[in-house]
Order: structure tokens, then sequence, then C-alpha cells
């Protein structure tokens, strides 16, 4: 029986990569975004490649918190059992705290902590229901440290990370994975405009990385593992000069 996955954010970036890459393994696809029209265009794109995958699509913004539980349950019922619920929308503004429109960073915890809130604690009502789920999301290496003219974006990721280490104590005794994934820099839109993108991989590359530590599971990992396993943690005690050239 073909398992199922849902993916918010899944009109552009690594979200539409991952939808890719998920289908070609055999997935049923549960797809929501902003853009619906991308996930209409998404959806063409990949039943032409793999017709024989079911899928679903949703407009979603994830700060319409009430609507994110009404979408998951739509694919609950269109799709049948969940398997995974990959809370993975998310949004970058950059600037300087000082003088980047507070609207802006606002915009960035809405989205991609409190948006991720909404749908972790949507999925795992449908689990709990189900008796099993696996409830993955998309944090950054950016959590580990904060990043010039990201705090904001920065401190969403890290909030993220602990969020999901208290879930995963919470559902312990459940039949429920936790997994927290901390990609490094994958070219997608939301970097490209960065000045510097150290040890960047290309977005089909990142997608099967990514695919890879979803089924296997995993409680917390980087994308790409090395280097950013080791380059990760080590932020956390280099100098400020150091990190602010990151």
């Amino acid at each position: 029986m073909k398992k199922t996955i849902v993916i918010t954010g899944a009109s552009d970036g690594i979200g539409r990569a991952l939808a890719k890459e998920m289908a070609k393994r055999g997935y049923n696809l549960g797809l929501s975004a902003r853009r619906d029209k991308l996930l209409e265009a998404l959806k063409h794109e990949i039943l032409k490649e793999f017709p024989e995958t079911k899928i679903e699509t949703a407009a979603l913004d994830v700060t319409d918190y009430a609507e994110v539980a009404n979408v998951l349950d739509y694919f609950s019922r269109t799709l049948g059992c969940l398997d995974i619920v990959l809370a993975n929308a998310g949004i970058a503004r950059s600037g300087k705290a000082e003088t980047a429109l507070l609207e802006d960073q606002v915009a960035v915890i809405n989205t991609n902590l409190n948006g991720a809130i909404a749908t972790v604690s949507a999925a795992l009502k449908i689990f709990r229901r189900q008796g099993h789920g696996h409830i993955v999301a998309t944090a950054s290496v950016a959590g580990y440290r904060g990043l010039l003219r990201n705090a904001a974006y920065s401190a969403s990721k890290a909030g993220l990370a602990t969020y999901m280490d208290a879930v995963r104590l919470e559902v312990m005794k459940d039949n429920i994975d936790v997994s927290v994934i901390n990609p490094g820099f994958i070219d997608t839109e939301i970097n490209r405009s960065l000045p510097n993108r150290p040890f960047v991989i290309d977005v089909k590359k990142g997608a099967s990385l990514f695919a890879d530590l979803i089924e296997k599971r995993v409680k917390a990992s980087t994308v790409p593992r090395l280097p950013w396993a080791i380059v990760a943690p080590l932020m956390r005690v280099l100098p400020d000069s150091i990190v602010s050239k990151m």
C-alpha cells in the first residue's frame, strides 16, 4: 500500500523539489501552499511523469492557523491515512534588526514558527486518531547561531527545532516519530540573493538527501550531513568575527 506525505510550502524551493522526489519514490501527495496556480502546475508536472501518483492540493497560508487544521483534515479524508506531514512552509526577510520593517520580522516568525506549530498540532491530532504517524519540520542550520541580517529567520528556526524537541518527548510512548531537518544552503529562491552561501548544493540533490533522512526517520540531521554536521554545532562556539562573515 502506498504511503502518503503532506508537504506545506510545496509550490517552490525545497518543498517543490521534495514533492517530485517523493512521487518518484512511490508516495501519494498532499500539497499545500499560498500560490494555488503553482501547485496545480506542479501537480500536472508530477502526474505527467508519475501518472499512478494520487495528488491532492489545497491553497493554504499557514498563518491562517484555523485553516491549517481544515486543510490537513481535508487531506486525511481524500488521501486516507496520512503517514508523514512535513511542516515546510517558510519565508525569509533579510535586514538588520534595527532597520528591517517590524512587519517583515514578525511575518517571518508567524510563518516559520507559528505556522509550523499550527501544522504540527493539527497533524498530531490526526496521528493520534490513526494510531501512528511521522511529523517532520524543516528547520535550518541558521537555527544553530543567529546569522547577520537574519535575526528573525534564525530565531524562527531555532524556536522550531526546540519546539520539535519538546514534541518528541511528548509522543515518545506513542507510535509517532518526530524529525527535524536542518538544511544548509540549498540553491533556491529564498537564499539566492545572499552574498555568501557556503557549501551550497543544488535543489534536486538537496531533495534526495532530505527524502533519505525522512525515510530513515532520523531525530535530527543537517542537509547535507557533511560538512554541516560538524560546522553547524561549531557555529555556537565560533567567535562573532567569523560567524559574521557566514
